[in-house]
């Protein structure tokens, strides 16, 4: 057989006679690479592949439940960076985090409706004091039953829905 050139490190090889169209050399790391290819595409166009790596990956986790507390403080070094990479991301993605006094990022400020504020802890960055909260808008009917009025500084009519 011909020697040909191997599509991970580019090595010629000669391949095995029982497997004639064999395009990897035998190397671990060409092999490697061979079976990390094969999975994406299988990610990539198998559905019941992706479904049962994650049935595997849950039920891992279900046995190993303090795998990565133990792994971090066994490997400071490995928590450390990824605490460096994540103040990196939140850096990158820091237009979307930072409030700023009378900023809006909707392209439509006039959305109508019954809104749910809730605080949430003060993890993200802001300036003058400002609070980091969720809008959820309410469904009609919940609008209806749980909005105040304000008349004169008093309220008129509050109904709380837990």
């Amino acid at each position: 057989m011909e020697n040909r050139a191997c599509l991970a490190c580019g090595q010629l090889f000669s391949p095995r006679p029982q497997n004639p169209a064999q395009t990897y050399c035998t190397k671990k790391a060409c092999q490697q690479e061979r079976r990390r290819l094969w999975q994406q595409i299988k990610r990539d166009t198998d559905p019941d592949y992706v479904d049962n790596q994650a049935r595997a990956h849950q039920a891992w986790l279900e046995r190993n439940p303090d795998y990565w507390k133990q792994y971090r403080s066994a490997h400071p070094q490995y928590a450390e960076d990824n605490r460096a990479k994540q103040l990196v991301r939140n850096y990158k993605n820091r237009s979307c985090l930072i409030a700023k006094m009378d900023a809006s990022n909707s392209a439509n400020s006039e959305l109508n409706g019954f809104y749910q504020l809730i605080l949430l802890p003060n993890q993200m960055i802001a300036k003058k004091n400002a609070w980091t909260v969720y809008l959820s808008l309410l469904s009609a009917e919940k609008s209806r039953s749980s909005f105040m009025i304000a008349k004169r500084g008093r309220v008129a009519k509050a109904q709380y829905v837990c």
